[in-house]
């Protein structure tokens, strides 16, 4: 890797990746850089768009070739779509990568006010709640395998996670 990223943001949907991430960029003065963006911005449509249309595995290779990308090329705050520490190679990525990783923590009585319309998230289709308990179910040990650093986010504003996160990168 030439350029790594300050840290990687991971977690279920919902968790505050985007809005922490967003506050991490700017206090350290960098980009924030997510991998859902960049799997639009090349399918040219929503990830639920690609989903419907593609099916997961045609949405999950793309994602693949958006985190290989930016953890090779991006040096601000990445962060991943919940469902890329599915697939082992990235995992493999994250656990050898130099920066650090920190999981965004949640559970669904928090999560359900901050997801809004679930329309938008192809994951939850079928019944949101059972559904998002389903994915966490799965994805948990995967999550757990890569992370450096575990953030809570219930009951904390992204402010506040933010001010751990960069209590944290000032350790590592």
């Amino acid at each position: 890797m030439t350029v790594a990223p300050r840290v990687v943001l991971v977690g279920p949907m919902g968790a505050g990746k985007s809005a922490v991430g967003a506050l991490l960029a700017r206090d350290l003065g960098v980009v924030l850089r997510d991998t859902d963006a960049d799997v639009e911005a090349v399918a040219g449509r929503p990830v639920a768009t690609v989903f419907a249309e593609d099916g997961e595995a045609a949405f999950r290779a793309l994602e693949r070739a958006a985190v290989v990308d930016a953890l090779d090329g991006h040096s601000g705050v990445l962060s991943l779509g919940g469902g890329s520490v599915l697939d082992a190679d990235t995992r493999a990525d994250l656990v050898a990568l130099r920066s650090p990783v920190v999981l965004l923590t949640t559970t669904w009585e928090h999560v359900r006010s901050r997801l809004g319309d679930t329309s938008t998230r192809p994951m939850l289709a079928g019944g949101a709640e059972e559904r998002w308990r389903q994915v966490m179910s799965s994805r948990e040990k995967h999550y757990a395998e890569v992370a450096d650093h575990v953030v809570p986010t219930d009951g904390r504003s992204a402010r506040q996670v933010a001010d751990v996160v960069l209590r944290l990168l000032a350790l590592h």
